[in-house]
């Protein structure tokens, strides 16, 4: 699926998709994004499950939607500490600014010091928390609403199909953040915040290249988000049969 994202940050990429690489070493900075994955997804998940657990005990059913928000929203917090720094050597490579990961590391430290890991932070949040207040209450309704159907638990690969279908959906409407935030990460300072991003795109090349890359992200996370979700809850319902037969 790698390639995927590859395709997309080329085509959200000031200058264009060809510029920017094209289809020319689509795996470029794959093991910057292989090195945060694992500890994005357990500090995302780590975090939700325990706010989630933490606001459900005082809260109401009626509530659930927004203790489900809240949730999401502190467990993509704790994500993006791991998640920025890996996504903007990712980036930078996939978009051919640098050859290798040490280059790139090396020219961020250079030009924009121990900081520039972190450029588009609160970019990627502004992103990120919307997709997941979009994402999880989508998820844990269509859950709740299979659930209710058949009557049972959702299976592990039933929560999966929700997770794809919520994902993709909250991917399609998050595209515009994406774009910015991707802007800024490969403008080595070239703009001076989000909306200077958002007036320069408007300007220079119309409201639609917003959308720029909505086709191979709303695939990769429709794609992704069936095997995220399907680990997730089988790892999930295999902790919880081994701690109920100790």
């Amino acid at each position: 699926m790698y390639p995927l994202d590859t395709l997309k940050t080329r085509m959200q990429a000031e200058g264009g998709f060809w510029k920017a690489g094209g289809f020319k070493r689509i795996y470029s900075g794959v093991w910057a994004a292989a090195g945060g994955s694992a500890p994005g997804a357990a500090l995302f998940f780590g975090s939700y499950e325990y706010a989630k657990m933490k606001l459900e005990r005082d809260g109401r059913d009626g509530y659930k939607p927004l203790i489900h928000m809240a949730a999401a929203s502190v467990g993509e917090c704790a994500a993006c500490l791991v998640r920025v720094p890996t996504e903007n050597v990712k980036q930078k490579m996939q978009a051919k600014l640098f050859p290798t990961t040490k280059d790139t590391i090396l020219n961020i430290l250079k030009v924009q010091g121990p900081t520039g890991f972190y450029v588009g932070y609160f970019t990627t949040l502004m992103r990120e928390i919307p997709f997941a207040l979009i994402q999880f209450p989508i998820y844990e309704k269509l859950k709740s609403y299979w659930s209710k159907q058949q009557s049972k638990a959702t299976s592990p690969l039933q929560s999966a199909l929700c997770g794809s279908i919520a994902g993709a959906f909250a991917a399609g409407l998050t595209t515009p953040m994406d774009v910015v935030k991707t802007r800024l990460m490969l403008g080595m300072n070239a703009y001076s915040g989000p909306l200077d991003v958002v007036r320069n795109i408007i300007e220079k090349e119309g409201i639609g290249a917003l959308y720029s890359g909505v086709g191979p992200r709303v695939l990769l996370i429709g794609v992704g988000g069936y095997v995220f979700f399907g680990a997730f809850e089988s790892a999930k319902s295999l902790f919880t049969s081994f701690t109920h037969k100790k």
